[in-house]
């Protein structure tokens, strides 16, 4: 009974939370653009396509994900977990590194005294609702006070389990001011709505392939195949994205959430010196409908491979019950999948929560960043 509550009470809130609006940067010019809001750049793509479900019967999938107990998904194994070195976090100056705070939560240094988070949630779950969604398997590694001071958040797009309300206001009133607040296009409007009182000096929206810079590096918000929502009625209003961090010295690639698309063989035509870094999505592939908007560890590891990355990290897994799939099984076929395309062991593996990952120099070999 308790569950057919909850499951009203989403269902209402997933109804009437939001409603369908003009799409204010209309770009008739652009193919991804509509009026009323976004979409994907290869939709019709036979090569990609994946078998589809219906708009309701695919949020009825997910609500009922979000209100079962997750003992179908439970791990075979704990997930490991490691406590980081705060005091190294909070000096690092210099060395590029990347320190996994669950989900697609990651504190990226990019080796020049920034600190930059991707996606950060914070939260218990991942969820309009207190007391159903995906709730958290595993704590923040990091928690919101044990920060170093945050220069920069990267948000890929809207969905709640990498669109976090609580988590942007507690960063936005950070000690020492609030951070730079980079976008996709719609979103920007969201963050000056619930997080910033109106204030956009601190925001940057940016379209598919536009730039910012931020203290010597290059930020690009990269188009992948994916959807965006908060609501039953607000379906692609705003834009959704990967991200590139570059420098002359330093490269990351961040995937967001994606299906495997046409859009891969288009960011590495425009990055042909690859990536030093990546961290790509690796969980929530099953059923297999959902992967027309996530990749499987067999497709994450082709992108790896498509992108010209040297280290990839697996991430999306782990910390909230998104798929079908048992909360660590995704590492399991990350193995396989390596095996299987040739990619040694430590080009693209996973953390453990907490861990950092300290970007090895290039060799003189690998020429400069893209």
């Amino acid at each position: 009974m308790l569950n057919s509550i909850r499951l009203a009470s989403l269902a209402a809130v997933l109804l009437f939370a939001g409603c369908s609006s003009v799409n204010p940067y209309y770009d008739a010019s652009k193919s991804h653009h509509r009026p009323q809001g976004f979409a994907n750049n290869y939709p019709s793509n036979p090569a990609y396509q994946r078998p589809q479900v219906g708009f309701f019967e695919g949020w009825a999938g997910r609500i009922r994900n979000w209100t079962s107990d997750g003992s179908e998904r439970a791990p075979l194994a704990p997930v490991e977990t490691v406590r980081p070195d705060l005091d190294w976090l909070h000096q690092n100056r210099s060395e590029p590194a990347l320190t996994w705070i669950g989900h697609a939560s990651f504190l990226l240094q990019p080796g020049n005294g920034l600190n930059i988070l991707t996606d950060p949630i914070f939260d218990d779950r991942a969820s309009p609702l207190s007391f159903a969604g995906p709730k958290r398997l595993q704590a923040p590694a990091i928690a919101l006070a044990e920060l170093p001071h945050i220069d920069a958040v990267l948000i890929s797009h809207s969905h709640y389990d990498h669109l976090s309300l609580d988590s942007l206001r507690a960063l936005y009133r950070q000690k020492g001011g609030a951070p730079m607040l980079y976008a996709p296009l719609g979103i920007d409007l969201w963050l000056a709505r619930h997080v910033t009182d109106g204030d956009t000096s601190r925001i940057v929206r940016l379209d598919w392939w536009d730039k910012a810079s931020l203290r010597g590096l290059e930020l690009q918000l990269l188009p992948v195949q994916h959807w965006s929502s908060r609501s039953l009625w607000d379906r692609n209003e705003t834009l959704w994205g990967a991200w590139a961090v570059t420098s002359p010295g330093f490269s990351f690639f961040f995937s967001g959430d994606l299906g495997y698309s046409k859009d891969i063989q288009d960011i590495a035509a425009r990055f042909p010196g690859g990536f030093d870094l990546a961290a790509i999505g690796i969980g929530a592939y099953q059923p297999v409908w959902y992967r027309n908007s996530h990749v499987s560890p067999d497709e994450a590891v082709r992108i790896h491979r498509e992108l010209r990355v040297r280290r990839s990290i697996g991430m999306h897994w782990g910390t909230f019950p998104m798929g079908q799939e048992r909360i660590d099984q995704a590492p399991r076929d990350l193995a396989s999948a390596r095996q299987a395309q040739g990619v040694a062991d430590e080009a693209f593996r996973v953390l453990r929560i907490g861990e950092t990952y300290r970007v090895p120099p290039r060799d003189s070999s690998q020429g400069a960043a893209p």
